[in-house]
């Protein structure tokens, strides 16, 4: 069998050490079984699968990951770090892309934004969730 050689440029490597820095994961270990997808919650709601997300983080491509919005949809039960057979913490990946995100300095939610009636019958907690997740 011949063998398959996949060339990364030099800012998509850099791209690859820069989450593995964040996160302290390899993604490269992530051998694309498909368990991160198939036992998280909130793949319904996303883009695109947690199992497509970290084979894009493979080659660098953190920018698809990025504009997904995978990250922020993540939420965060580590279902898919307990099950992966590689033993990958796939939510400290996401993590760490969400960090990356918020590095950009880029609000997603705005205070001023959400109606005063939100403000008052939702739990506290729902809103540091969301301030966590997507406010730089």
């Amino acid at each position: 069998m011949g063998q398959l050689t996949v060339s990364i440029r030099p800012e998509q490597r850099a791209k690859i050490q820069k989450v593995k820095e964040i996160s302290g994961e390899n993604v490269g270990l992530c051998m694309q079984c498909g368990t991160c997808s198939a036992v998280c919650p909130m793949v319904d709601s996303m883009n695109m699968t947690t199992r497509k997300a970290m084979h894009l983080l493979q080659y660098g491509l953190t920018d698809d990951v990025i504009d997904s919005k995978l990250a922020p949809l993540c939420a965060s039960c580590h279902t898919c770090s307990v099950r992966c057979p590689r033993g990958i913490d796939v939510a400290k990946v996401f993590e760490a892309v969400r960090l990356l995100v918020s590095r950009q300095n880029i609000d997603t939610i705005n205070l001023q934004e959400i109606a005063k009636g939100t403000l008052e019958k939702a739990p506290q907690i729902a809103f540091v969730s969301g301030f966590r997740k997507l406010t730089a």
